[in-house]
């Protein structure tokens, strides 16, 4: 009896499963979802290729570089780095005296052990990039981990800044009248709702000198700023990699030990 029951209980609940997606599949075929201007003509990010792609992937530390100059001098009036410390830094090449350099331009706040007030103080090697006051409207996302939070994130966070177009597509405003860019607002195809608050913030070439000579165009500068924060959301990247790489040594060496050991021991056996 209680099998019976267990089997119609089942095929009960089979039956409203196979009837709801019956349901959901003709009302989409039926009444398929409005188009709208962000479906139709929202893009995919591009392609972008970066040392650190692959399992053999390494850090080149002149990017880095070239990004964390990007980022100081672009992007760090507006966004915060909260995750990472001025001595991370080291990391990428930066010598200790370039980091203390580095450090003491911020402006830390920081409780004063003695009277237990909170005092500005210069930055030192050991503090966290210190957070950004925003005076515009909404919070803008702190970058330490975007290449992480946002889907194939290097080559959205490039598409992004190399995406701004002064006008939008005849085919958008034809095809969506209403769909105009508001006042405030910049069009950007690469941003899931095509209309973004920020300013185009590499609007042209030259706007940081590299140390290294190279030239900093607008399509280097989004390259290189997209390797650094790569850099900032897994700063731990080659050390997985070696490790990753060392563990598949050992299991494929293991295997192979096994095997062999498997027809040595088994080898006379087989023809009783």
């Amino acid at each position: 009896m209680i099998r019976i029951f267990s089997l119609a209980v089942g095929a009960f609940f089979s039956l409203a499963l196979l009837l709801a997606f019956g349901t959901g599949a003709y009302s989409y075929i039926t009444e398929p979802p409005a188009k709208t201007a962000e479906k139709v003509f929202h893009k995919y990010p591009k392609a972008l290729s970066l040392p650190s792609d692959g399992i053999f992937g390494k850090y080149d530390e002149a990017q880095l570089q070239r990004g964390y100059a990007v980022y100081a001098n672009v992007c760090a009036a507006c966004h915060s780095l909260s995750q990472v410390s001025y001595r991370d830094l080291a990391a990428i090449g930066y010598n200790e005296a370039e980091i203390k350099a580095i450090a003491a331009k911020a402006t830390i706040a920081a409780k004063d052990p003695l009277t237990g007030e909170v005092k500005d103080r210069p930055g030192i090697p050991s503090d966290k990039f210190p957070p950004v006051v925003y005076a515009g409207k909404g919070s803008p996302p702190d970058l330490s981990l975007i290449t992480k939070a946002r889907a194939n994130g290097p080559a959205y966070v490039y598409s992004l800044l190399t995406g701004y177009e002064a006008q939008q597509p005849e085919a958008l405003l034809k095809q969506f009248p209403d769909a105009k860019t508001p006042d405030g607002m910049h069009y950007n195809p690469y941003f899931h709702s095509l209309n973004i608050a920020m300013a185009d913030p590499i609007p042209s070439d030259g706007l940081v000198t590299y140390s290294d000579g190279t030239e900093a165009t607008k399509d280097q500068m989004a390259k290189d700023v997209s390797a650094f924060l790569v850099w900032t959301a897994e700063p731990n990247l080659e050390q997985r990699h070696q490790t990753g790489l060392m563990w598949m040594g050992f299991l494929l060496f293991a295997t192979i030990l096994a095997y062999m050991s498997y027809r040595n021991i088994w080898a006379d056996k087989k023809g009783h």
